[in-house]
């Protein structure tokens, strides 16, 4: 078995299920062990950094021999939970195929540029420049860990080897959470004069997103990403079956796409509210922004995304004809909080199926070829 395979079956026999979206998972240390001593035994240096409590990044260098340009390979080491799902961390093969949670998202590609490192070190090393191998937590809820990995560490061009089927991605879209509470008043369920129903005061809410969202996407498209887009994704209001409801709670995600400026969703849902204030002087709410990472893109004619086009090319076929131009993906990562920081990423990573489902699995030729891709980028980079 090619030794990419071997290192992703010990990721994968790993449980580092995001504590913060499982209260009481395991969380990235044990799996951090893991990378550190692989990558130790690899010959690279290796530094810890603890980006929340008892949860390490993992970062490990290759130097070149002489000063020059700096490239960094960056994967997420967690993962999200493994309801439904029979054996989980018991990572199986067959017909080309890992299954296991993780295999796709994305300890396949966290393997894939760990192992790239290693055939790089293992070879002629590097004439110039550094590789940086950067392993962080988090990433499937906060992204704590590339925010502090940022906080030490630079390069000169970036790789998230998120799943792309093999292609080049340099852009994403961004999200903002926003909550919504309508005010009622609690009466009696016979007393319709003494009560105020907060939940159908809530549906005014929901109709107004629901023609933004129709106005949203009607724009035109970004080229790579599509239009933007929101959507109601928690609520939950009243008391009991025979009183009006005094409170009701909404939490929605708009989707953003690269031009829009920050803070749009806040602004959007206040203007809502504006208006139906102006509608009806009783209807009484409020809004408040949760949380937000931005959308991100990279120009299509950098040096970083056409030098992994021609590395896809130089290793397989995936770089010719109908794979040979960059695209967008709609889910967001750690490769906006690179890029505000400074530094050119893009999206490289293998093939696969069954994000976030019960049955999740990685192409094992595609992790092959990635790691394959990712040392002709690094000795053609770094230099």
């Amino acid at each position: 078995m090619d030794k990419v395979l071997e290192l992703l079956k010990d990721l994968i026999a790993v449980d580092s299920v995001n504590p913060s979206l499982v209260p009481g998972a395991a969380g990235e240390a044990a799996v951090a062990r893991t990378i550190a001593e692989a990558m130790r035994g690899m010959g690279f240096k290796v530094e810890t950094q603890e980006a929340a409590p008892g949860r390490p990044n993992v970062v490990g260098t290759v130097e070149g021999r002489a000063p020059g340009r700096s490239l960094m390979f960056c994967g997420h080491i967690d993962t999200v939970g493994v309801a439904g799902m029979t054996a989980p961390f018991d990572p199986v093969e067959r017909n080309g195929r890992m299954h296991g949670r993780g295999a796709q998202d994305m300890k396949s590609g966290v393997a894939a540029m760990i192992d790239a490192a290693r055939v790089v070190a293992e070879g002629d090393g590097l004439a110039a420049g550094k590789l940086i191998i950067a392993c962080v937590v988090d990433e499937e809820h906060a992204s704590v860990g590339a925010d502090a990995l940022v906080t030490r560490w630079r390069a000169d061009g970036a790789v998230v080897t998120e799943p792309t089927d093999l292609q080049v991605a340099i852009a994403h879209k961004g999200f903002e959470w926003v909550e919504v509470e309508t005010e009622g008043r609690a009466a009696h369920g016979s007393r319709p004069r003494e009560g105020r129903d907060a939940i159908r005061l809530m549906a005014r809410v929901l109709t107004g997103l629901d023609l933004l969202d129709r106005r949203l996407q009607s724009r035109d498209p970004h080229p790579l990403l599509g239009t933007a887009s929101l959507h109601a994704s928690l609520i939950e209001g009243g008391r009991e079956l025979s009183s009006y409801p005094d409170r009701c709670h909404l939490q929605m995600e708009r989707r953003t796409i690269p031009g829009e400026a920050p803070g749009i969703a806040a602004r959007e849902v206040e203007e809502l509210l504006g208006r139906l204030r102006v509608e009806d002087p009783d209807f009484k709410a409020s809004s408040r922004p949760m949380f937000a990472r931005s959308p991100y893109e990279l120009a299509p004619n950098h040096e970083l995304p056409m030098a992994m086009l021609q590395a896809i090319g130089a290793v397989s076929d995936h770089g010719s004809s109908s794979r040979g131009a960059a695209i967008g993906m709609s889910f967001w990562t750690d490769a906006a909080i690179l890029g505000d920081a400074g530094i050119p990423s893009i999206l490289f990573g293998p093939t696969g199926a069954g994000l976030h489902s019960v049955d999740e699995w990685v192409d094992t030729q595609s992790v092959v070829t990635c790691r394959d891709a990712l040392v002709d980028l690094a000795r053609s980079w770094c230099r």
